[in-house]
């Protein structure tokens, strides 16, 4: 066998003299031309002379000429703010006073006619204010306690005259004739601000916003469709922040701009953003639906399966819900603050979700138009649900709105789905408050098509056939149609009882309109009866489980007042006496569960408790269902008796109980159509605060600095000169 020589070990080179090698060890792997020390860019060696103690221009005498020549690295400058101790940004000559200046140079560069140098500042001010406002909002491994952002960036000395100043420069920017990359790295700049801390009262940034306002500027983009489809969704978003700050302590300027919003077009194209991310939304939705019952029999039990044991937090339906909470938010503060906002509900909205293709563009600028349209969290343009949004056919806010809640209300069995559905109801509360919106929703002439999406369940038929199985309806017979259902479909062991409680005050609310305005709806009233019964019945069925956890007294005492507002007033709205005749007739027989619900009542009242005075008027608004159920059950088995009947027909009763009214007592009750109307503060406050920091820690993490090309900065400040 032939020996082979013993290899030389590359990693122990010699020295010419024979001795180990000092120094650095070449690489096997590479030749001897490609070893090299590692190039470190320009921008990335200014970046450390700022933070060193002395001034910059010692070393370099033109690095402020030269620095917003040079494309932002906006990662590795987050990176090195953050890194930065308390030691070396301590003392007027430290690196603190390093990055004023670089603040001060970012402004002054703002004004200069280059537009490199002012989309660089901008980028660089992005990157600033974002580790800034990070270090603020916590401890750091090198940095040690928060440190306050003003006095981080510009001193607190100068902080007005120069967040003043860029403010100014941003209003002129998104105002102004400028391309669209620097219109939205402004909006991304003021996004940063905003959300830079998850409580927005704390953050100290904001109150210059307030005193140096950008409101006009952000209604500016929603004036026209071209900024809407591009910058719409960022200027809602950003406006629905700035109202939420210390809006409980002191009256915010933006809160009270908004509620006085009365021109056409930005209120217009407030909607019509609105629209389109719920659009983008159901649309995905009925793709996914339509994706599950092209796939076959086996893929829906799978599906069915794994929802039955899977429904967290992280789950992707969760997600897109949570994403478009922000824009529910902004529907919820323009029903809640602006009356004029209203009558945008039913009007289309058509712009947005299906922008115009002009001589002047082609269809790839078409679609980035549509992209930009997507709300960040959304589906991307080549998602069925996003092609479908951008091709749909002209819709209204209310009736996507609807459509959207029919959607989530489907699930509430996680904390975040339970926060969206209850911003649902209380938005349709505000709705249905408002008596112009009424009149809206219970106009016979406005008839939409609303696809109201239903929970799967087993006695219901596997899919439906929007083209065969709904018509034109009413938008009060909508609303009404997803609170029976609603009402339906979510008796379970862990009664979302606060939900229950918002949706059967929608429905009082509309009942009560139709009894003030004498409006006889054309509805199945049959169904609502039935369903608010079942509710009854099943809250009596699991009441030893449930008084421990929740009130059911208050849920029961609204369903006994809504079908007290049928007894008394219902001749004044029910749309015909058969409609009356059918609510007694629902009434005895279900007299059983009624029976159960006094019992259950009486007891807790007599007894005490904790929640002894719901219980107490529950058992007196009763007064009127015992004695409808006390009068015609001896009249009824008087009539069996004589008849000799034991299984009679509805129509046979239903001839008793109209035989018999004459001799009916009922109480009068006063105030069935009274109220307590919507009030934020402070029954609400801290759902919407958790609500807010739950939006601005979402959106804090979708913002993405990218790099801007040059190229592109350059097409783009070219194509407006």
């Amino acid at each position: 066998m032939t020996t082979l020589p013993a290899r030389s070990s590359p990693t122990t080179p010699t020295s010419p003299d024979g001795g180990p090698a000092t120094g650095p060890t070449p690489s096997p792997i590479l030749p001897q031309s490609l070893r090299k020390t590692h190039f470190k860019e320009k921008i990335l060696q200014m970046y450390e002379l700022l933070w060193k103690p002395e001034d910059p221009r010692h070393a370099q005498p033109a690095f402020w000429d030269e620095f917003f020549l040079l494309r932002p690295k906006i990662g590795p400058l987050e990176a090195d703010l953050a890194k930065l101790s308390a030691e070396q940004l301590a003392g007027p000559a430290g690196a603190r006073a390093n990055i004023h200046t670089l603040w001060a140079e970012c402004l002054a560069n703002l004004a200069h006619h280059h537009p490199i140098r002012k989309v660089y500042a901008l980028q660089t001010l992005c990157g600033l204010v974002k580790a800034a406002l990070k270090r603020a909002s916590g401890p750091t491994a090198a940095s040690g306690p928060g440190l306050d952002p003003v006095a981080l960036l510009m001193g607190v000395d100068q902080a007005e005259a120069r967040m003043q100043k860029l403010i100014a420069h941003v209003n002129d920017f998104l105002t102004g004739d400028e391309p669209a990359s620097l219109k939205d790295l402004c909006l991304k700049l003021l996004t940063i601000v905003a959300t830079g801390m998850d409580n927005v009262g704390q953050n100290a940034l904001l109150e210059y916003v307030m005193v140096n306002s950008v409101y006009e500027s952000l209604i500016h983009l929603l004036f026209q469709a071209e900024s809407r489809v591009c910058h719409g969704h960022s200027a809602v978003l950003l406006l629905t922040i700035l109202i939420q700050y210390k809006k409980y302590e002191s009256s915010n300027p933006y809160s009270v701009k908004l509620s006085i919003l009365d021109q056409e077009m930005p209120l217009h194209g407030y909607a019509n953003v609105i629209t389109n991310s719920l659009i983008t939304y159901t649309q995905s939705y009925e793709a996914s639906l339509s994706d599950q019952v092209s796939s076959g029999w086996l893929s829906s039990i799978t599906s069915m399966v794994g929802n039955m044991f899977v429904s967290d937090e992280g789950s992707p339906r969760i997600e897109q819900m949570r994403a478009r909470n922000a824009v529910l938010l902004a529907l919820y503060q323009a029903v809640h603050l602006n009356r004029n906002f209203i009558a945008t509900l039913a009007e289309y909205q058509t712009e947005a979700a299906s922008p115009k293709l002009s001589p002047s563009q082609n269809p790839a600028q078409l679609k980035e138009k549509t992209v930009a349209m997507i709300p960040a969290g959304s589906a991307s343009l080549n998602t069925p649900g996003a092609v479908a949004a951008a091709n749909a056919a002209p819709s209204n806010l209310l009736v996507t709105f609807l459509e959207y809640c029919s959607i989530v209300m489907q699930d509430t069995k996680t904390e975040s789905s339970q926060n969206t559905n209850k911003l649902s109801f209380l938005i349709l509360l505000c709705i249905t408050e408002d008596q112009y919106a009424n009149a809206l929703m219970h106009d016979a002439n406005l008839s939409f098509r609303i696809k109201l999406h239903r929970a799967p369940m087993r006695h219901r038929k596997t899919a439906v056939n929007w083209e065969t199985d709904f018509s034109s309806k009413s938008l009060a017979v909508a609303v009404l149609d997803l609170m029976v259902e609603f009402v339906r479909s979510h008796m379970m062991k862990r009664l979302p009882h606060e939900l229950y409680l918002l949706c059967l005050a929608v429905i009082h609310r509309l009942l009560a309109y139709q009894k003030r305005s004498r409006v006889r709806l054309h509805y199945p009233w049959k169904e609502l009866w039935t369903s608010l019964i079942a509710l009854l019945k099943f809250v009596c069925s699991n009441e030893s489980s449930l008084v421990k956890k929740m009130n059911i007294f208050a849920v029961g005492l609204q369903v006994v007042v809504i079908f007290n507002l049928f007894v008394t007033y219902g001749d004044t709205f029910l749309p015909s006496p058969s409609s009356y005749d059918e609510l007694y007739y629902e009434i005895v027989r279900c007299h059983q569960t009624f029976d159960s619900l006094y019992s259950i009542s009486l007891r807790h009242s007599t007894s005490g408790g904790e929640y002894k005075d719901s219980a107490v008027r529950l058992t007196n608004s009763l007064v009127n269902v015992r004695a409808i159920i006390a009068h015609f059950n001896p009249k009824i088995d008087t009539w069996l008796s004589s008849q000799q009947l034991s299984t009679p027909s509805e129509e046979q009763i239903l001839e008793v109980v109209k035989s018999n009214y004459d001799s009916l007592t009922l109480k009068l009750q006063e105030g069935l159509d009274q109220y307590e109307h919507y009030v934020e503060s402070p029954r609400h406050s801290s759902f919407f605060t958790n609500l807010v920091r739950s939006v601005i820690h979402d959106t804090r993490q979708s913002i993405v600095l990218n790099d801007l090309e040059l190229q592109t900065v350059l097409q783009d400040f070219s194509s407006i000169q």
